[in-house]
């Protein structure tokens, strides 16, 4: 798959491209009530300023924000990509995953620690999100190998993906 090309991915079978802004006032009621997998992505590839603080949610009273630096650090060069998660098998869905995704952005303290980093760029209501249902499929799989994919392409992880 081309990580740097939202036609590609959505030739790849990914539905959405949802703004996060439209995903926090719908509450997500567009996204699939399946398992599946999601991406969040950037319209282009220009380097994004980072907050000092995130606006992310202060889950058992854990602070997300980390030190710019480490944003920098992390920032993958020429991708649309930012994060790949999952969700699934068992009861979590796209759209349960999703909705504590977003809200965790609106600052609320939700246990949806993953993709922290998000909430540390400028405008992350603009970033969008698609998803892909795995009906036959584990999420967890097809979430690694294609992480596994964007490694081998750009030699590290996702921006927001901080463990394989």
């Amino acid at each position: 798959m081309n990580f740097n090309s939202i036609d590609d991915i959505r030739h790849s079978g990914f539905e959405g491209f949802v703004p996060i802004s439209s995903l926090q006032i719908s509450k997500c009621r567009e996204v699939p009530e399946q398992p599946g997998i999601y991406l969040v992505v950037r319209p282009n590839t220009t380097r994004p300023d980072f907050l000092s603080e995130s606006i992310g949610g202060h889950f058992k009273g854990k602070d997300p924000t980390v030190a710019v630096s480490e944003l920098q650090r992390k920032w993958v060069e020429g991708t649309l990509v930012l994060n790949i998660g999952k969700a699934g098998p068992g009861k979590a869905t796209l759209r349960s995953r999703l909705t504590q995704y977003v809200r965790f952005g609106q600052g609320e303290a939700v246990g949806h620690h993953g993709g922290r980093y998000i909430w540390q760029l400028a405008r992350s209501g603009e970033l969008l999100v698609c998803w892909k249902v795995t009906l036959g499929d584990v999420p967890r799989i097809v979430e690694k190998a294609l992480i596994e994919t964007f490694e081998t392409v750009y030699g590290k992880l996702p921006f927001a993906n901080l463990n394989h």
